[in-house]
């Protein structure tokens, strides 16, 4: 440990011995298979003289420095088109099917279409790793946030951004993080990181701002305003003016601080990732005892928006996405083995699960576009988890959040 970072661990040590509350909560996630439901496939024919395929592939220039050191194949051998993407959220960075099916082609000497069953892919897949992560903040006579602890691990990364909101904008805050290996093959899963570490801030900093008696969006403009005016520390890597911005126009797009739909109950979160931010608010309902999206507001600034309904379908499958693994996705492992083989028993969100609506709005700016298939992902989360406590008065802290909702009645 550094002689700061020893420093900040004595000071932060001293706010939570003297605070009149102190606040800790602790949050995990599962594993998660990607599952997209266009199957892994690939064509590929290998001859003396050249090496052909044709595949689905989210990073086709690392794929070709794979095929020719592992296929023993000139790079000017090697011709490959690119099929439509269709479902790939991380999944198809990853080529060793292509890889697969040029040793194949290779060995019989002839073309080969090689596709993945269901099982094939969830039993040999690459999956989102496991997380958990620890919060703890001081408040003071005052109601003040006076110091803020965070320490992120998981198998076998770390999901935390240290630098990341709230970091600039409390004093004494410090983040570390852990990690353990595993042999279990994990990869990039949509918004890597990101989309565990936003669940577990956004839905801390809804609590945080319920124990000072604050409106949990305010709270959250009141913070960055902080960090705008007198910022903590000087590597945050958020704009702090662009990530006000979509807080104040969810805010006024959603008419937060209204009665939401009849018998919704809401909730908010915003988070910043692939230099794009995000917020929503979510408007959940209680069905039989079982919840239900109703309804999403999105906000988004991703700079200058080239593709006003390209974008905003992205929005809508990420919001949806984002949902469905927020209240269902866990893939469980057993002895190194994955316990779910196909979609029978991995849960993933039905047609009839879908929101009704999704209102998506875009900050207008003439800034260079960013990131859009990623950023609004991890915030869902979190706004479900707010809307869940708002609509049942139960705080979740492990997803799937369906099935600690359902522990929490047994």
């Amino acid at each position: 440990m550094t002689l700061l970072r020893r420093t900040k661990m004595e000071i932060l040590k001293l706010h939570l011995k003297n605070a009149k509350r102190v606040i800790e909560r602790t949050y995990t996630a599962p594993f998660l298979a990607h599952n997209p439901m266009e199957p892994i496939s690939c064509f590929a024919h290998i001859t003396d003289e050249k090496a052909f395929f044709v595949a689905p592939i989210q990073i086709p220039e690392m794929m070709k420095q794979n095929i020719v050191a592992n296929l023993d194949i000139k790079p000017e051998q090697l011709e490959m088109k690119l099929a439509r993407m269709g479902g790939g959220f991380g999944r198809r960075a990853y080529g060793h099917y292509i890889v697969e099916a040029g040793h194949i082609s290779k060995k019989m000497k002839a073309p080969v279409k090689l596709i993945y069953t269901r099982e094939d892919d969830m039993t040999n897949g690459i999956y989102r790793p496991t997380y958990i992560m620890t919060y703890k903040a001081a408040i003071d006579e005052n109601n003040n946030v006076t110091a803020l602890h965070v320490i992120g691990g998981g198998f076998p990364e770390s999901p935390l951004h240290e630098n990341r909101f709230p970091a600039g904008a409390i004093d004494n805050y410090l983040a570390e993080s852990w990690e353990l290996p595993t042999n279990i093959t994990i990869g990039a899963y949509r918004a890597p990181r990101s989309n565990f570490n936003a669940s577990a801030e956004q839905s801390f900093l809804d609590e945080l701002a319920e124990a000072v008696g604050k409106d949990p969006l305010d709270f959250r403009i009141e913070l960055l305003k902080k960090a705008k005016a007198n910022p903590v520390g000087k590597n945050n890597d958020y704009d702090v003016s662009r990530y006000m911005g979509v807080l104040q126009l969810l805010k006024e797009k959603s008419n937060w601080g209204s009665p939401a739909t009849k018998n919704a109950k809401r909730g908010v979160s915003a988070y910043f990732c692939h230099a794009s931010y995000a917020a929503h608010v979510v408007d959940v309902t209680m069905k039989n005892g079982q919840p239900y999206v109703e309804k999403v507001v999105t906000a988004m600034d991703c700079g200058f928006v080239v593709n006003p309904e390209g974008a905003k379908n992205m929005v809508e499958g990420a919001v949806i996405d984002g949902i469905g693994n927020a209240l269902y996705g866990e893939l469980l492992i057993d002895k190194g083995d994955t316990a779910q083989k196909n979609l029978n028993n991995y849960r993933i969100i039905r047609h009839r699960e879908a929101p009704k609506k999704i209102e998506v709005h875009f900050v207008q700016n003439n800034i260079d576009p960013t990131g859009l298939g990623e950023p609004p992902f991890p915030p869902v989360f979190a706004a479900v988890a707010n809307a869940l406590y708002k609509a049942t008065g139960k705080r979740l802290y492990h997803q799937p959040y369906l099935k600690e909702l359902n522990k929490q009645k047994a």
